[in-house]
């Protein structure tokens, strides 16, 4: 048997920064996905070792499970507890020394990170089981639309399904969801991926690619929400990497020194994401002036919080060149994540001609610039049982 599981990206359609100093912020899936393969080894496979196949890199990795037993000896076969351990100093070490003779290019090395998350997560879910395991995915790497979360969702998601933790139809024909406890725990298990790769990540990005739909989050509570209002979103990476944590250091150091008109500027991005939520929620209509009205202060909501977070000093040179080209095309847009480069969202209407959306596109691209139409607040993670004749 076969089993695949798909993840879904995220996006933040408002209050990222803000959120650090107490705003609500609200994150989003989008139908872009990580995608991920399993199939154990059986005898006739005559495969003692454990593969990693990442497709999109060109790169594939393998571990004899005789050398991964050396650097686990204390694991047993199979977890004792559905419940996700952390990543005791020992394991770190061990996994270290497994990932360390991989020889991964120079290019590449930002993967290192993934593949750790991958062996804790396989070697603590199925022990040293002989298998190959696959991945690729829709989402661009480092550009803040949560592709290391929903590598992590899809391959908690395919190694818990074969397990007696979860309860799935392995009979079903195409893609099903896990039920919320279900639900619950490959999250869980997400999370403790996410911390190999991030050290201290908040939780959002692998609960929205988990649970789906609209998540808003507040002085670290979440709130999960099931959007009403179809969105669809043009997203362009300028492929520019930023440093999170300096931007986020330099908007406190703002806040510092302008304490009063930043905490205006938090309390104002706050209302936006509050107005946003309702408008999302409100019942859907199949009345076009009612749909263009919602699109309308969806679109006015996300030039505003852009202009706030210009104020708070996170926009680049890249992204005003994306506000400026959807502009002339009378389109809203916004940086999404952590700025200084990264991602920027785009809304396009319902009545928006194909023509126009080919026209933005390609001027986007002719800057270097990669686009992905997505829409907005569908299911979370899923998996497909593919029984060999």
């Amino acid at each position: 048997m076969e089993v695949k599981a798909r993840a879904p990206g995220k996006i933040i359609l408002s209050g990222e920064h803000a959120v650090v100093h107490g705003s609500t912020a609200v994150a989003a899936s989008i139908n872009l996905y990580t995608y991920v393969t399993l199939r154990f080894s059986t005898p006739s496979d005559d495969q003692d070792s454990l593969k990693l196949v990442l497709k999109d890199e060109g790169l594939e990795f393998s571990w004899p499970t005789n050398r991964i037993k050396q650097e686990f000896p204390e694991s047993s076969a199979e977890p004792q507890s559905p419940a996700p351990p952390s990543c005791s100093v020992e394991s770190a070490k061990s996994i270290a020394s497994l990932v360390e003779g991989l020889n991964i290019p120079e290019a590449k090395i930002a993967i290192a990170s993934g593949v750790s998350a991958f062996l804790w997560l396989y070697t603590s879910i199925h022990g040293f089981k002989p298998a190959t395991v696959s991945f690729t995915s829709e989402l661009p790497m480092g550009s803040g639309l949560g592709s290391s979360a929903s590598f992590c969702v899809a391959l908690a998601a395919a190694l818990l399904a074969c397990t007696d933790f979860v309860s799935l139809d392995l009979k079903q024909q195409g893609w099903q969801s896990f039920q919320e406890k279900q639900l619950d725990l490959v999250n869980k298990w997400a999370f403790e991926g996410e911390k190999i790769i991030h050290g201290k990540p908040s939780g959002i990005d692998n609960s929205v690619s988990a649970y789906g739909n609209i998540i808003s989050f507040k002085s670290g509570s979440m709130t999960h929400m099931k959007a009403n209002t179809l969105l669809k979103m043009l997203i362009t990476n300028t492929k520019v990497g930023r440093n999170t944590k300096a931007l986020v250091a330099g908007v406190s150091e703002r806040m510092l020194r302008h304490p009063d008109a930043m905490a205006f500027v938090f309390s104002a991005v706050d209302s936006i994401s509050q107005e946003l939520t309702l408008i999302l929620q409100s019942p859907a209509s199949d009345d076009v002036l009612s749909v263009t009205e919602k699109e309308e202060k969806i679109g006015e909501l996300m030039e505003m919080n852009q202009g706030l977070l210009q104020s708070m000093g996170v926009s680049h040179v890249t992204i005003e060149t994306v506000l400026r080209t959807t502009l002339k095309y009378k389109l809203a847009s916004k940086l999404t994540g952590a700025g200084g480069g990264g991602c920027v969202l785009t809304l396009l209407p319902t009545l928006l001609s194909g023509f126009v959306v080919e026209k933005v596109v390609a001027e986007l691209e002719s800057c270097g610039f990669q686009c992905f139409t997505a829409e907005i607040g569908g299911k979370g993670v899923e998996v497909n049982f593919e029984v060999s004749s």
